[in-house]
């Protein structure tokens, strides 16, 4: 990575937020950046990545360091993301210096994205304070055990507090189990050192923060009518080289297939030539058809969105929970087809609600009238506006094409259990967006290198 980019962009994108003649000198912000690049890459916690970077030679070639050189604090890492990563176009700026690369390196001639999303859950989330210390504390012990396999010793742990115990019992386990830890002989192995460190950050970190979200942009999404999450999405645009041309960031509850516009516009302002886009039915909407004039759509049509995206009054449909959604964020609680007895009048799909949930609705000025018995929303199916993609869906090509939409769940996959884009690094739609930018530009450099048959990390 270090001999494949080119840096100084990092240097002349953050030189206006540097003070150039007043203070001590500043860590270069090309270092600070490659230290964040490793940090997503290897998916470490900040101290993870400085502890590292003092004796893997690796990362100090990469960070330009001599063998002898001190290492950064870990505090500076937070400081260079608030203070000096605050420009709102981080993200388009790293992608498109990825794809640039790929261009200029000649592993990207595909004329083909594929299009989806993926959720990140937020930082601060409904997981209680119980069971985040417990997840840690197992991971710790995971790691302890894996240290002793091949070992003839053997190291007394403290017994894990029963199911009923009170957070503070669990507490004070999480901090005996540390001290145990960090006292025995194994304490500064990498693996265990780290996982010492996730521990000891959550019980330093306001551990009373986990019960209540401090993040005013995240927001709850739907996977299903069963499962829903609290966090982001991130919207990805992905050519068949598996190289991220483009990707938007928003709160959880953002419908996919209004995405899609701007998804296009941006991978061809990043250099990549758009002749067809594949992804799934939230994207086959009636103005997402209208739009797609220059460029194949092959997305199979779903007869719920036939209307479109979002109407008026603001109620779009929820292609993961397979329902409408109102404005709210509500999802219907079922719904009937109705056959009208009208010939020239189109069968109509009619969405239920929660009438509970309409009574306390801080939507429900013009949306639902006082003292009604049920609150429905209708869509009229008008299959005559799809007839050309309905026949372009029964085709060879179509259903050939469509084969290859698998890639791109891969690539969330490698995002969220590689790279740690499962879960946000800090609260707020900007951090997401700076968490998302790095990932995204480690990804593509990793894919870079391997389709250049070189090794990479």
């Amino acid at each position: 990575i270090k001999e494949l980019v080119d840096f100084s962009f990092i240097y002349d994108e953050l030189l206006a937020n540097y003070c150039l003649d007043n203070g001590r000198n500043a860590v270069p912000p090309i270092r600070m950046f490659k230290y964040l690049l490793l940090k997503y890459l290897y998916n470490l916690s900040d101290n993870g990545v400085v502890e590292r970077s003092r004796y893997d030679m690796s990362f100090k070639y990469f960070l330009e360091l001599t063998p002898e050189e001190e290492v950064i604090h870990p505090s500076l890492l937070t400081k260079f993301r608030k203070q000096r990563l605050k420009d709102e176009n981080i993200l388009d700026l790293l992608i498109n210096k990825s794809v640039e690369l790929a261009i200029n390196q000649g592993v990207l001639k595909s004329n083909t994205i594929i299009v989806d999303s993926t959720h990140t859950e937020a930082r601060y989330h409904k997981t209680t304070q119980r069971e985040m210390l417990k997840k840690a504390s197992t991971s710790l012990k995971a790691a302890l055990k894996a240290a002793l396999k091949d070992s003839d010793k053997d190291i007394y742990l403290p017994d894990e507090p029963e199911k009923r115990a009170s957070l503070d019992e669990y507490n004070e386990y999480c901090h005996e189990l540390l001290n145990t830890v960090q006292e025995s002989p194994y304490s500064e192995l990498p693996t265990i050192k780290e996982e010492s460190s996730m521990l000891s950050e959550i019980l330093d970190n306001q551990i009373d923060c986990y019960d209540q979200s401090i993040d005013p942009d995240a927001r709850i999404g739907h996977k299903t009518v069963n499962s829903s999450f609290y966090g982001y999405k991130t919207h990805l645009a992905m050519t068949d080289e598996r190289i991220i041309t483009a990707a938007t960031i928003t709160s959880g509850e953002a419908f996919d297939g209004q995405e899609l516009p701007v998804l296009v516009q941006k991978s061809k302002a990043a250099g990549a030539t758009v002749n067809e886009v594949i992804a799934d039915t939230a994207y086959s909407t009636l103005e997402n058809l209208k739009q797609s004039n220059d460029y194949k759509l092959i997305s199979k049509l779903n007869p719920s969105i036939i209307k479109g995206t979002r109407s008026e009054e603001g109620f779009i449909f929820n292609k993961d929970a397979d329902t409408m959604q109102c404005p709210a964020g509500h999802l219907a609680i079922k719904y009937r087809i109705d056959k009208r007895s009208n010939q020239k009048k189109n069968t109509r799909i009619k969405y239920f609600f929660d009438i509970n949930k309409c009574h306390v609705c801080p939507y429900r000025n013009g949306c639902y009238k006082e003292n009604a018995k049920n609150k429905t929303y209708s869509i009229t199916i008008k299959s005559d506006y799809h007839k050309n993609q309905e026949a372009f869906q029964k085709t060879q090509y179509f259903k050939e094409r469509f084969k290859t939409r698998y890639m791109i769940e891969a690539k969330n996959s490698e995002l969220k259990n590689i790279h740690g884009y499962s879960r946000c690094d800090a609260a707020g739609l900007s951090n997401m967006q700076l968490q998302g930018a790095v990932s995204i530009f480690a990804v593509n450099l990793r894919r870079i290198l391997k389709l250049k048959g070189e090794v990479c990390p």
